[in-house]
């Protein structure tokens, strides 16, 4: 981690970082029946929906210590066997997520499934005595979400959600910064996430997929019934039926972010508006959502799947300083600095770049979490909350119009 100009020493903010991970909340419930775990004991995890996503947190897992892989499932084969292979000798297979979970020799799961699957996957999970890592947006609708935290609660198993940013130090790090005060009055955060669908084909390219070794049936599950088309299983997320587009797979992440930093759970108010310039899907390539929220600010969201320039990253626009925010570094600049000649920004005062990804550290909280029974820091109640804004900006974009969300009855005003 390099910085620059910075009064923050990494010892100091590691220091202060550790303090802040997690709410310290104990969680009730055991692992799976009939086991204890003791400090030396190995947490036995099974993968389930086990496509791109899931196997690379497959292969972070493997290099932390205190767990082992011990089952796969999934309906399409070469995704199970290329899981099985990660997973390594002696790893079962499965075709059927529900008997993965009857497995009283399982202590927890890893689900990467589409989003229409998250609700009912986590459910049974915590319902059969599992703990859950679960991949972002926790629902594929509010309600859903609502039923999630329901369940989750009453269960007392530990679900955390795959909104990585809450164990990465450098947010960590943005987080005491706006806690600190040093932005002033935030009335204004802009976000942003870029993506070349076109230019990166190779990453969905749906050519490949055998439909005779794809149970198509069950992959479809609660979503209509409908013929089998490669697109839709390859790029779900971008599809009404199975995923919601770029607000959810994207702003969700830096929603939770935002609604974190800014201590306010839930926006007053939403309005989207976007089309589809480039691709045939459901859901728009092109999008923009304003979200509207209490402590008078506003979120801006733009995103385009035609261009990668500037990726994806978070604005906090104080009246005192400015802090930028994305996966590769944090920068906070003071209103008081002078402008660099030929630019419209001063130095930053605070500059630090990222030490990596911080999902392996997120997966490592959740373990940790397992053992002690306390709430990780991504856990259902956030996440239903993080889920919950990208949805209203969905019902806003369907809908053509603002919409206003009340807090108290928890539902959308007419």
């Amino acid at each position: 981690m390099n910085m620059r100009k910075s009064n923050v020493t990494r010892r100091r903010f590691l220091e202060q970082s550790a303090s802040g991970i997690g709410t310290g909340l104990a969680l009730r419930g055991s692992l799976a029946p009939g086991k204890v775990l003791g400090a030396n004991d190995r947490i036995r995890i099974g993968a389930i929906g086990t496509g791109g996503r899931t196997q690379y947190l497959m292969q972070l897992l493997k290099k932390l210590s205190g767990n082992e892989m011990v089952a796969v499932c999934d309906v399409y084969e070469p995704r199970l066997l290329q899981a099985a292979q990660i997973a390594g000798q002696g790893a079962k297979l499965y075709r059927d997520y529900r008997e993965l979970l009857e497995s009283r020799e399982i202590d927890a799961v890893v689900i990467g499934s589409p989003d229409h699957w998250h609700k009912q996957m986590t459910i049974d999970a915590v319902q059969a005595g599992k703990d859950v890592y679960i991949e972002k947006p926790v629902s594929h609708s509010i309600q859903e979400g609502v039923e999630m935290v329901r369940a989750v609660t009453s269960s007392g198993r530990v679900v955390q959600t795959g909104t990585q940013q809450r164990s990465w130090e450098h947010y960590l790090l943005g987080k005491q910064i706006v806690d600190s005060g040093k932005l002033g009055q935030i009335n204004f955060v802009y976000t942003f996430w870029y993506q070349n669908y076109s230019r990166n084909a190779e990453w969905h390219d749906p050519r490949g997929i055998q439909p005779t070794k794809l149970n198509w049936k069950q992959w479809l599950g609660s979503a209509p019934d409908q013929p089998f088309m490669p697109e839709k299983y390859v790029l779900w997320r971008w599809y009404w039926d199975f995923g919601g587009g770029a607000l959810t797979d994207l702003m969700t992440h830096w929603i939770d972010v935002i609604q974190w930093y800014m201590g306010t759970p839930v926006p007053v108010a939403a309005f989207a508006n976007g089309n589809r310039y480039i691709q045939s899907w459901d859901c728009p390539d092109t999008i923009t959502c304003v979200l509207e929220y209490p402590k008078n600010y506003t979120v801006t969201y733009n995103g385009s799947m035609a261009s990668n320039i500037d990726d994806g990253g978070i604005e906090f626009r104080g009246t005192q300083g400015t802090l930028k925010i994305d996966r590769e570094h944090l920068a906070f600049y003071s209103e008081e600095s002078s402008q660099v000649p030929g630019t419209n920004a001063p130095e930053p005062e605070v500059f630090v770049r990222s030490l990596g990804d911080g999902t392996r550290a997120h997966l490592g909280n959740f373990l940790d979490c397992i053992r002690t029974r306390k709430a990780p820091t991504a856990n259902i109640h956030v996440a239903h909350q993080a889920a919950r804004a990208s949805h209203l900006g969905n019902l806003s974009l369907k809908m053509q119009r603002k919409v206003k969300w009340n807090a108290q009855q928890e539902l959308v005003e007419s």
